[in-house]
């Protein structure tokens, strides 16, 4: 039988078994239990990991491995045909034990090139009794080691399902702690910690939940790297992360948010997440509608009184409708400046021609607009709280200027 150089290693190992005679088998046969001893003793001393003793599952495992390598041999001797896949599996299942086991394949491959040579050394010798012709020793030493190349490739098959397999149940606890931790009513502490430990996610006192905006980039989600320190869901149409550092971890995502806009909300207890994701998400929608900066990254920090301010839009409509009710007979121009003047006079307490250049008018128009306002709030002015509530709802509406296409009940 030719055997074409460029073969894969399963199919030219199989050929070469192949091109040898089949009486050799039942010849052979009786050095099998001997040849799997001395390959088990060579293989235990060679790799410190694997020299215990052979009970158990390890035991089990590692016996059927060297005796499924040396039957399978003799199966296809001078016969060839299509793999077992049972016998395949043996290897590929050992590839899953050393990656259960926490193992790199370097065990694993060393004990197959060691089994490899002790395989040969037997059938040398074996052959040298037997007088056979020295092509066929040939052949047998180069069927041996691609059968070490195809044996290693199943078990590298497995190992790399396995770490992929491994991967993925990782990510969907990490997505399920995330859930767990935004989910209001909140769960149990225990779950929480159950949890964070099969991920391996040390508990924080402090983080802080990031709202991203939403990519349409296929290849957003797959390209943004995974931080052991972050949780996050990029899958939903609010995605989200939840980072003990957020300065740190957004500073080393910089490069791939592509210019997102992401915005962090407080830095909170393990408790308070849901709020933290709350805020950080409707500080999001108040840079889309223009009543944030447009930056790619807005703390919420930075704007605690505005998002105070606009936090229950029922009541700030309530304090808009009842405190400028002086304004209700104005035109919409008296109103504006009228409004802009009191805003200015509460936040500069600061003589006319100060508010003047404030306001960018003349001294003489800022005295005029402040007797319409005596008239209009003077009683309101003399008290503190009512002070108060007015520079509040002043500020409300200068910041629902920007935004009454988005929110009209804000007048």
């Amino acid at each position: 039988m030719a055997i074409q150089p460029g073969a894969p290693a399963k199919d030219r190992a199989t050929a070469l078994w192949a091109s040898l005679p089949r009486e050799l088998v039942s010849k052979f046969h009786p050095m099998v239990g001997q040849l799997t001893r001395e390959m088990i003793r060579e293989i235990q001393l060679a790799v410190p990991e694997y020299a215990r003793p052979l009970k158990g599952h390890f035991g089990a495992i590692m016996t059927a491995g060297v005796e499924q390598s040396v039957l399978h041999i003799l199966d296809t001797v001078g016969v060839g045909g299509s793999p077992d896949e049972n016998w395949a599996a043996v290897f590929r299942r050992l590839g899953r034990v050393e990656f259960a086991e926490g193992r790199s394949l370097d065990c694993l491959q060393t004990a197959y090139r060691v089994g490899g040579r002790v395989a040969w050394r037997h059938v040398a010798a074996w052959g040298q009794q037997q007088r056979l012709p020295t092509a066929m020793f040939t052949v047998a030493a180069e069927a041996i080691f691609a059968y070490v190349d195809e044996i290693s490739t199943l078990s590298i098959e497995g190992y790399t399902q396995a770490q992929a397999e491994s991967a993925g149940v990782a990510e969907r606890r990490r997505q399920r702690l995330l859930d767990l931790l935004i989910t209001e009513p909140r769960a149990p502490r225990h779950a929480i910690v159950k949890l964070a430990d099969q991920v391996k996610w040390k508990l924080p006192g402090k983080v802080a939940a990031i709202a991203l905006e939403r990519s349409d980039d296929a290849d957003y989600e797959q390209s943004l790297p995974r931080l052991p320190d972050i949780l996050m869901d990029l899958d939903s149409d609010n995605p989200c992360m939840i980072s003990p550092d957020p300065a740190e971890h957004l500073h080393r995502l910089s490069g791939h948010l592509r210019g997102l806009r992401v915005c962090v909300g407080p830095s909170v207890s393990l408790a308070d997440v849901p709020s933290s994701l709350r805020w950080a998400r409707r500080a999001m929608n108040y840079v889309e509608q223009g009543v944030l900066p447009d930056k790619q990254i807005t703390w919420c920090r930075d704007h605690l009184s505005t998002l105070w301010l606009l936090a229950d839009e029922f009541l700030v409509e309530q304090l808009l409708e009842r405190t400028l009710a002086p304004l209700t007979g104005l035109t919409d121009k008296q109103r504006a400046s009228t409004m802009d003047t009191v805003l200015a006079w509460l936040e500069t307490r600061g003589s006319a021609p100060a508010m003047a250049d404030r306001l960018n008018i003349h001294p003489q128009t800022v005295r005029y607009r402040m007797k319409l306002v005596d008239k209009l709030f003077g009683a309101q002015l003399e008290n503190a709280n009512s002070r108060l509530d007015l520079e509040i709802a002043l500020r409300v509406r200068r910041i629902a200027t920007k935004v009454r296409t988005a929110n009209p009940h804000l007048v």
